[in-house]
């Protein structure tokens, strides 16, 4: 009986370890062939490219799809419809983002694209914080998953044995491809459900009640030539690519902030600055749409001081297409100058009717 106790034990103990390995080699299995997270190759035939989790995503649709230009950019940028590049330049574009659009997190993205493709078109959106960012990436300090961003196979464990990837992750690809609406033209898009009006800018614009001493025009001056030079760097590397740099419009409520912190003249001078460096380039074309006064006086085109709706998003790469709103090097200090008139105004008069609507800071020091 003792020994066939011990035998059953070893049967069991075999059983186990081999369905162990029948399951694990399974979990892989479902992981490479589906690969939500698109690290090994592109969707495959029957499924779409459900791209809606970029710090997940972004770089693996980078390393695998079949692309010739990229949208890279910020959370501003996440809410352009891919086919109007498409349609617009004869080009095959998807996203290249980062919530915080910071220029080494970006420079991170296109180093990647440019290592897998001979890219016909970059168009960048520049956002005014990107200049005084950090110029150390912010993948890692901000959690994202390493072991996605990088060509070691070898620590994708974490990928392959991830309960929420193949319980949440690949039936939420499975059920968007097949039974879902979901459209490829919209990656990373999170505008849906989401309201742009007055109120919702004033809602969630916390004034701060006093005003900061303005700043030195060149407070930012190191940490912006550092941010400048990786920019400048990817672009003097691949001359045969054309750069659509363009610089977003935020709303009036945003120029009033950074006129209470002190930061007006130190940010004009900033996009100055780049402006001069960035048209020494002849593989660049520099759009400028900080003083567009249709679209930054009219907060229904906002949710809050500087994320605007997916008509301005549409409206922006209609004007890199027909060329509007394109600066030079003879106009450039021109919209500069005319943005700071613009600014002042706004701070003195403009933003007056809206005081009696706007949340005040209460710990305001």
């Amino acid at each position: 009986m003792g020994a066939w106790r011990i035998e059953m034990s070893r049967k069991f103990i075999r059983l186990f370890f081999i369905w162990s390995g029948v399951l694990f080699v399974l979990c892989i299995l479902a992981v490479v062939v589906f690969d939500p997270f698109f690290q090994y190759h592109k969707p495959v035939k029957g499924l779409k490219a459900v791209l809606t989790d970029k710090e997940y995503q972004c770089v693996g649709s980078l390393k695998t799809f079949d692309y010739d230009s990229v949208v890279a950019g910020s959370s501003v940028a996440e809410n352009y419809y891919n086919d109007w590049f498409n349609k617009g330049f004869d080009c095959n574009v998807i996203k290249a983002i980062r919530s915080y659009g910071a220029t080494a997190d970006l420079c991170f993205l296109l180093d990647i694209a440019f290592e897998r493709q001979n890219l016909k078109y970059v168009f960048y959106n520049l956002d005014p914080s990107a200049l005084v960012a950090d110029t150390e990436t912010t993948y890692a300090l901000t959690g994202c998953p390493m072991y996605l961003y990088d060509d070691n196979y070898f620590n994708d464990v974490a990928y392959w044995f991830n309960k929420g990837v193949l319980m949440e992750k690949i039936p939420y690809l499975i059920a968007n491809s097949i039974m879902g609406d979901y459209d490829e033209n919209n990656s990373y898009n999170w505008a849906q459900w989401k309201e742009f009006n007055s109120d919702m800018v004033l809602g969630l614009y916390i004034r701060k009640p006093s005003i900061s001493e303005m700043k030195p025009a060149n407070y930012y001056e190191n940490v912006l030539k550092e941010n400048l030079t990786l920019l400048e760097s990817r672009i003097s590397a691949n001359p045969n690519t054309v750069f659509y740099i363009f610089i977003p419009p935020y709303s009036m409520m945003w120029w009033d902030n950074i006129y209470r912190e002190g930061d007006t003249e130190a940010y004009l001078y900033n996009m100055e600055k780049a402006m001069e460096r960035l048209l020494s380039y002849e593989n660049v074309k520099l759009y400028y749409f900080q003083n567009d006064r249709e679209v930054i006086l009219d907060l229904e085109n906002y949710m809050d001081i500087l994320h605007f709706s997916p008509d301005i998003n549409h409206y922006i790469c209609d004007c890199l297409i027909s060329g509007k709103h394109q600066v030079n090097k003879s106009n450039y200090r021109e919209n500069i100058d005319d943005m700071r008139s613009l600014s002042y105004e706004i701070v003195e008069k403009l933003v007056k009717p809206y005081e009696n609507r706007i949340k005040v800071d209460l710990y305001d020091d």
